[in-house]
């Protein structure tokens, strides 16, 4: 596969492995993946900030950053550092996450639209701190999409179905979209050659998110209305463990890829037509942590 298209890789440096982390990102690197891009969890920022003094050529950025954990103003100043030592490499990917994430935090979120608008302003706003990156939504339904075609310079989506993604682009200005407006979509992505096992990963993966109201909708809009109606009956029953056999093979592949690295690079190709310029892939593995799953991903696109 030529190098322009390779995907990205996602990227999270968790406790007792952030050395090994950064010298992955170098390996990514090397190998000519098209960028990496790191969680929130395990310091997406602090990661960023590392790959920008270890990297040379590859861009990188958060997807996403909750901008309810800190103060505009310093994540301004930290997101205009990290651009800086990067040579202009770094997005700043910014969202609210979810419900959840919020409650266990502790934090207190408004309205998501009118919160990403004001702290977009607040960001930019800030003197003194030098050249800002630029900023990246993350956007699942119609309304974010919207906005960030509005007042970003990209957009980074989720799990997203990809047989929705062209009615989602079409909602973004077609002179943005031309002018190189990032579009980037996280994908859960197992390779094995037990197709069986590395759907049951990919299926694992997503039934959280299938548990939050959000997504459901976003999902019914994409065609998916039977499943996602089911997954709310099995919730309101208190039925949680019978939702990953609810979710179809049809939805799974339209959210995921899994199965050989044959069958992962041409759904990598896939994504690409559908108009995301940057698939971002999330890496598991059927038989190991989040280094194996790196590992086989690099194998697979050599």
């Amino acid at each position: 596969m030529p190098e322009r298209t390779l995907p990205a890789i996602a990227l999270a440096a968790m406790p007792g492995r952030r050395r090994q982390t950064i010298d992955v990102g170098r390996e990514i690197e090397r190998a000519g993946f098209s960028g990496i891009y790191c969680a929130s969890f395990g310091d997406g920022m602090g990661l960023c900030e590392a790959l920008a003094l270890t990297t040379e050529r590859i861009e990188f950025g958060t997807a996403i950053a909750i901008l309810y954990t800190r103060h505009p103003s310093d994540y301004a100043q930290s997101a205009a550092f990290i651009h800086e030592l990067a040579g202009g490499r770094f997005r700043f990917g910014i969202g609210v996450s979810h419900g959840p994430v919020h409650k266990r935090l502790g934090l207190q979120a408004g309205k998501p639209l009118a919160d990403v608008r004001r702290f977009v302003a607040d960001v930019r706003a800030v003197p003194r701190i030098g050249e800002l990156p630029p900023i990246v939504l993350a956007a699942l339904r119609d309304p974010m999409v919207k906005l960030a075609g509005e007042i970003a310079e990209g957009v980074v989506f989720a799990n997203a179905a990809r047989s929705h993604m062209a009615h989602s682009l079409a909602l973004v200005p077609a002179a943005k979209r031309d002018a190189g407006f990032f579009v980037g979509n996280m994908i859960p992505t197992c390779i094995s050659d037990d197709v069986a096992a590395a759907a049951a990963v990919n299926r694992k993966t997503l039934t959280g998110y299938a548990m939050l109201p959000n997504y459901r909708e976003y999902w019914k809009a994409a065609g998916y209305v039977e499943e996602m109606e089911a997954v709310e009956r099995a919730v309101a029953a208190g039925e949680h463990d019978r939702v990953p056999s609810l979710l179809s093979d049809r939805w799974l592949a339209d959210t995921t890829l899994f199965g050989s690295a044959s069958a992962v690079r041409d759904g990598v190709a896939a994504w690409l037509d559908a108009g995301v310029g940057t698939p971002i892939l999330v890496p598991s593995s059927a038989s190991g942590g989040q280094m194996k799953a790196i590992e086989e991903l690099l194998a697979a696109f050599r």
